[in-house]
């Protein structure tokens, strides 16, 4: 459901900007601001899960899940519906880290191999239905208030899981005695994104101008952040980010790849749902078709990486990156050139190819991040990469729709152009994480006459995030 909840809530955008007479910034805190306390909440929730006990948090994640899930179906503003998102984001961030340490709690050998297994292919099936799912439930509703249900569809759900993890989900023991929780750190990285993130949302109202002093405070917090960090570190208490990961091997290379691939990844999804539903016309439905072919790609490809990660090692990136920007880029001219009824059809192909290269970057990249991290690290540094993963969504989901709606706004209502330049915009953040990709790779080859470094633990893999 949190991650559906990702994807299924852009194929509904353009009906709640209808429905609420919703503001362009506002639809963008409606999808950006879910990602973004999502991923802000990952690393906290974690230690509040050692602290009270990850079944206890589990519950009580779930159930504020369902509740904020509610709380946004029945917004009455679109005032209203942005906190209910905030709210429910937490509510999600709290969540899954409880969820994959519950697994490497339950499981031991291949049984956990075969539980992340699981794991990772319901991840696959959520980015995959997601907008299909968003279309079908706008399709069968009626009325402006169909959107709703887009989210009232988490209750039932949600009351049925809550059910049986009571039932079944096991105490496993891991409360710590007196751990300690990072809250001074939390404020100041949280403060740090939100004053980036601001003016990229209000990027459509001349908010890159208006707001330029939140990029000042945003250097002042994250520096702020680093010191506080190190000075936790040197007093023998927890960080949030532990700064000893910066000098790990592979790891900050790993951390900025996903930051940017996330970043160009999950906004295209928003300005697509936009353009073929106002640009063209598209029900619901046959929007969240017209992406279907990404997802699919993605899944096939990520079936077949997760294998070829020792062998390939960072060529795997590499390549996928070369392969998704290619596709997105493609899709962009296709998308300018092309319009009306055909349009989606024609950037199928592209869009499957662009697929075939996201499946070859998010896991193969977490793998190769994790590696050489120490077992002590391993935890907090898997949940680093989450919530840079979740930041760089956030960031991406609301730089794309500024892009979106500033070239709208300065076309005179030209969709096509539009589309493809926020396209040409995700494309150009593949290239960046590519050249940091191909500098991952020159340093590793580099290395290669060192004395080898000590194979890491199976723990260091993805099941540790």
């Amino acid at each position: 459901m949190t991650l559906l909840d990702v994807s299924i809530v852009n194929v509904a955008v353009p009906s709640i900007e209808r429905g609420l007479h919703a503001s362009p910034q506002q639809v963008q805190w409606v999808v950006s601001g879910y990602a973004l306390t999502f991923g802000l909440a990952l690393v906290p929730a974690g230690r509040l899960g050692d602290m009270l006990g990850r079944r206890r948090m589990f519950l009580i994640a779930l159930g504020a899940f369902v509740l904020t899930s509610a709380l946004a179906g029945a917004a009455p503003t679109a005032g209203t519906l942005v906190a209910a998102r905030l709210l429910q984001g937490v509510a999600a961030g709290t969540l899954a880290p409880q969820n994959s340490a519950l697994i490497q709690d339950l499981f031991r050998g291949p049984e956990r191999g075969r539980a992340f297994g699981v794991l990772g292919a319901t991840i696959g099936l959520a980015t995959a239905v997601g907008p299909v799912l968003g279309g079908l439930i706008l399709t069968l509703g009626s009325g402006p208030d169909a959107w709703r249900w887009v989210f009232y569809v988490n209750v039932p759900i949600g009351v049925v899981a809550l059910v049986l993890a009571a039932r079944w989900v096991p105490r496993t023991g891991t409360e710590a005695a007196r751990p300690h929780l990072d809250l001074v750190g939390t404020l100041l990285l949280g403060g740090g994104v939100v004053a980036v993130l601001l003016p990229l949302v209000e990027g459509a109202s001349g908010g890159l101008s208006r707001w330029w002093w939140a990029y000042a405070l945003s250097v002042l917090l994250f520096a702020l952040f680093g010191r506080w960090e190190v000075r936790t570190v040197r007093r023998g208490s927890q960080p949030l980010l532990d700064p000893r990961l910066l000098h790990i091997p592979g790891y900050p290379g790993g951390l900025l790849i996903g930051l940017l691939y996330f970043a160009g990844f999950t906004g295209i999804w928003l300005v697509l749902a936009m353009y073929f539903q106002f640009g063209l016309g598209y029900s619901p439905l046959r929007s969240g078709l017209a992406v279907t072919p990404f997802a699919l790609g993605a899944a096939i490809s990520s079936m077949i990486s997760g294998r070829l990660v020792p062998r390939l090692g960072r060529w795997l990136t590499v390549v996928g990156l070369i392969v998704v920007g290619i596709g997105i880029g493609a899709t962009a001219l296709v998308l300018r050139h092309v319009t009306g009824p055909s349009a989606g059809l024609a950037c199928a192909l592209p869009l499957f190819v662009a697929g075939l290269g996201g499946g070859m970057v998010v896991t193969p990249n977490i793998t190769l991040a994790l590696e050489a991290v120490p077992v002590e690290m391993a935890g907090a540094a898997g949940g680093a990469l989450q919530t840079g993963q979740r930041i760089g969504a956030a960031m991406g989901t609301a730089l794309l729709a500024g892009v979106y709606y500033s070239t709208l706004s300065r076309t005179g209502g030209d969709y096509s152009r539009a589309v493809s330049d926020a396209l040409f915009c995700a494309s150009g953040s593949m290239l960046l994480a590519l050249v940091l990709a191909v500098a991952e790779l020159v340093r590793r080859r580099h290395v290669q006459g060192s004395p080898p470094a000590p194979k890491p633990h199976p723990e260091f893999d993805l099941h540790r995030t």
